[in-house]
C-alpha cells in the first residue's frame, strides 16, 4: 500500500499534467480524468 504522501504526489502530478497544453487529445484527457478521480476516491476512503 502506498503512503498518503505518495498518492497525493501522484494526484498533484496528474492534475498538473491534465492542465498542460500537451493533453489536448480527448481520449487521453478522458482516461487521465478517470484515473485522477479514482485516486481521489482512494484518498477519501482511507481518511474517512
Amino acid at each position: 500500500m502506498r503512503s498518503e504522501s505518495e498518492v497525493r504526489e501522484q494526484y498533484e502530478f496528474l492534475r498538473d499534467e491534465l492542465d498542460s497544453e500537451e493533453m489536448r487529445h480527448e481520449g487521453v484527457r478522458k482516461l487521465m480524468t478517470h484515473y485522477k478521480r479514482a485516486l481521489g476516491w482512494v484518498l477519501e476512503e482511507e481518511h474517512m
